[in-house]
């Protein structure tokens, strides 16, 4: 079986597995991972200045949105505050075109093969995972949430959020943007840095976990809450590279992160905590690998890259 990639100009593209994708290009040169990268954060950092321009010169104008920024910059973030959660959730977005347009200039390969070996979003690929992990995330928090001592908020910046119209619109954000941030940090990590690590080092346990120390350095964490954000990062690259793919990382992600933020909304979870309680641990764990093993299992045969062509380029 093969899997037909875009063509460069003249020249015909062969399959390569997700992790070594940036190996695809006719004249690859071992520092044009190095280039993309570079590029990318440039990019990202650029756009976060300009953001942060932009919110601050309407803030001139409108006094609720430069509060929201001040806060949000500042140690007492709160994210049950829909003004803060945008800001920041939204500078996390930018993750999403700084990564494609540095796959796109600095690689010099379609901004497409940073999302599955097809060179594209396998959009028909969604429904079953998303239905998976929602009734996963259900379960196991469910069960967690009955637990003794683990029925509400734990720790953060404040346990309540205002009235009845907060929530609703907290939720309304939460909906909006965790989505396409979510989808963004794994076209950064999954994407851009295990393509980056196995364009260099063939074997793909370099390509998953290489970049799981800096997944965890950008989640402030107590040690509990390392170890959960350390296996979901090993969970999700994983499962990308059994399936060739981001797609169900992007769903792991997606609903992970609204669950989380949705329960923090209704008063269920914090999301301001600074760690996770031991106790929700092992069924964070049980929810990762429930999802892991059976997502892999249940994708479809046709979608998945080519067996063996991890040896061999």
């Amino acid at each position: 079986m093969s899997i037909t990639l875009p063509t460069f100009p003249g020249r015909q593209v062969h399959a390569y597995p997700f992790h070594r994708m940036a190996r695809s290009v006719p004249d690859y040169r071992w520092w044009r991972p190095l280039l993309t990268v570079l590029t990318a954060a440039g990019l990202f950092c650029g756009l976060t200045l300009l953001a942060v321009v932009v919110m601050l010169v309407v803030g001139a104008f409108v006094p609720a949105v430069s509060v929201s920024v001040d806060r949000a910059l500042s140690e007492d973030a709160d994210l049950r505050d829909p003004g803060q959660l945008v800001f920041l959730l939204g500078t996390i977005c930018l993750l999403w075109p700084a990564a494609a347009l540095g796959v796109r200039w600095g690689g010099r390969r379609p901004a497409g093969t940073l999302l599955s070996t097809a060179g594209r979003l396998r959009w028909r690929l969604f429904p079953k995972p998303l239905a998976l992990a929602a009734a996963l995330f259900l379960v196991t928090s469910a069960v967690s949430l009955l637990l003794p001592g683990n029925e509400g908020p734990t720790g953060g910046a404040s346990a309540g959020n205002g009235g009845g119209g907060d929530v609703w619109l907290l939720l309304l954000v939460v909906l909006a943007v965790v989505p396409i941030q979510a989808a963004a940090e794994e076209y950064a990590f999954r994407g851009l840095l295990m393509q980056v690590i196995g364009s260099w080092l063939r074997h793909p346990a370099f390509a998953i976990l290489m970049p799981v120390p800096l997944f965890v350095l950008g989640h402030d964490y107590g040690i509990v809450g390392q170890i959960d954000v350390a296996a979901f990062a090993v969970a999700a690259g994983w499962i990308t590279w059994r399936t060739g793919g981001l797609e169900a990382a992007i769903v792991l992600h997606v609903v992970n992160n609204v669950g989380v933020l949705g329960l923090g909304a209704v008063g269920l979870a914090d999301p301001n905590a600074t760690d996770l309680p031991l106790a929700a641990l092992p069924f964070s764990l049980a929810f990762l690998l429930a999802y892991s093993l059976l997502v892999v299992r249940w994708f479809p045969a046709a979608e998945l890259p080519p067996s063996g062509t991890a040896g061999r380029r």
